[in-house]
């Protein structure tokens, strides 16, 4: 009787930790995600204003394209895409789904993910002003 309770609890903590360490390899893989969304997105220049002299910001309606093209590429969507005031941060929220392998329906769970990507120029360094 105390092996078999103590083998039961055995598989028990095998499987939390197993599931656990899934949730963590998709919480990190839904962050890169992002980040890479946030960086497709904030490569999309508003060529108007930077003709017009009116600093170098990001077209919003292209970059919010861009990341849901690059996204789909892995059957994900972007949850939310904000940008500064000055338009030249762009920032990417996903949200993935996450099923426990051994665990089944107890564990499943949204995962989000965040990146984001500051607009820089410069012929030697970057400039950030």
């Amino acid at each position: 009787m105390f092996v078999a309770i103590c083998a039961g609890a055995l598989v028990l903590v095998i499987a939390l930790v197993v599931d656990v360490g899934g949730r963590l390899r998709v919480a990190e893989r839904t962050d890169a995600y992002a980040q890479e969304a946030a960086r497709v997105g904030g490569q999309q220049l508003d060529q108007a204003a930077v003709l017009q002299g009116q600093g170098i910001k990001v077209q919003q309606e292209y970059v919010r394209e861009a990341a849901d093209a690059y996204l789909a590429m892995y059957g994900l969507r972007a949850d939310e895409i904000d940008f500064s005031d000055d338009g030249r941060v762009v920032t990417v929220t996903v949200r993935a789904d996450f099923t426990p392998v051994l665990l089944g329906g107890l564990g499943k769970r949204k995962v989000t993910g965040k990146g984001s990507a500051t607009l820089v120029h410069g012929v030697e360094k970057a400039e950030t002003n």
